[in-house]
């Protein structure tokens, strides 16, 4: 996946500005959570749902802080976490909304990781950008944001650049004619709201992995590009819940594996053997993000080894790996 990182204006905001807003110029829809440090002591709050392209204010009123931080999570239609925290500090969040006004005093498994921010001094106020490498403006990040969704659905919108082309106009027109939409539904406020609900449901075309355990499911993707077999994970797939990877190019045959974990990540077991859907074919991967494209002797290079199944996906418009527990 393309890199991603807080993008923070190192402009500091002046006591008694306008509200403080959060932009995301990311191809993902994110909850993001803030904090505000005055005199030392911190408060948080949160969930801010903020688009791609989209502006949202976080705070009502003037802005009078020594210090902004944030911390951004992807919905999780996306499967993985590709937004780094910086971890500047931990503070208090909870998983539904909500607001802290001590944000140090709660146990330290209620905490996450902020990234400091100083809010750029804007036209419309101070705000602070969430940014991928890609260096998007507002516009450019919107139409990411929807090729990215639209790719995960099943419709060929490569690449997810920001850019519109002939791939991405098509894409786009047959999606929107697949759900019977008005013509101007792209430009519509809940745009991803349609797209998030396509991109969560094992119907239409495309590959999806759905799980059907009462366990989280972490998976991982290997598809061939050129001469080699690239390995990426991991792809979370809660309970109930189908997640479509993000499939680079057009490929006709890729590899899964998953294996099933309890509430510190662990792998379960059942016995001495994991609980794990795979096949025969081995492949390295490694704890927490990767992509990998040398498979030879993963041990020793300090990487695990999976056995993967093997999935042709170019005779059948729609593919969907199911986990059950046996």
């Amino acid at each position: 996946m393309t890199g991603l990182g807080l993008a923070l204006g190192m402009l500091a905001a002046s006591p008694a500005q306008a509200e403080l807003s959060l932009c995301n110029r990311t191809s993902y829809v994110m909850d993001a959570a803030v904090g505000l440090e005055r005199r030392a002591i911190v408060s948080t709050r949160g969930w801010f749902r903020v688009d791609p392209g989209q502006c949202r204010q976080v705070v009502d009123g003037p802005l009078d802080i020594d210090m902004a931080y944030v911390h951004a999570r992807i919905a999780p239609e996306y499967g993985s976490a590709p937004l780094p925290q910086a971890g500047h500090a931990a503070f208090c969040v909870r998983d539904a909304n909500f607001q802290f006004s001590d944000a140090r005093g709660c146990p330290v498994s209620q905490q996450v990781q902020f990234t400091a921010a100083r809010p750029t001094d804007s036209g419309r106020g101070p705000e602070i950008y969430l940014a991928e490498e890609a260096d998007y403006d507002d516009a450019q990040a919107r139409l990411a944001g929807i090729q990215r969704l639209l790719v995960i659905a099943g419709y060929d919108a490569n690449p997810i650049d920001g850019l519109q082309g002939g791939k991405t106009q098509g894409a786009l027109a047959k999606f929107i004619a697949d759900r019977k939409l008005t013509g101007d539904a792209a430009s519509a406020a809940d745009f991803f709201d349609v797209l998030l609900n396509a991109a969560n449901s094992p119907e239409g075309t495309g590959f999806a992995w759905c799980n059907d355990t009462r366990h989280p499911v972490m998976a991982t993707l290997g598809i061939v590009e050129g001469s080699a077999t690239v390995t990426r994970g991991w792809y979370r797939v809660a309970p109930g819940k189908c997640v479509r990877p993000d499939l680079r190019g057009d490929p006709r045959r890729i590899y899964s594996y998953a294996e099933a974990v309890d509430a510190n990540a662990r792998a379960i077991k059942r016995g001495e053997t994991v609980l794990s859907w795979g096949g025969d074919v081995p492949l390295c991967t490694r704890d927490g993000r990767f992509e990998l494209s040398d498979h030879k002797d993963c041990a020793a290079r300090g990487l695990n080894s999976a056995g993967f199944a093997l999935i042709d996906i170019g005779t059948q418009p729609a593919t969907t790996v199911r986990f059950r527990e046996p």
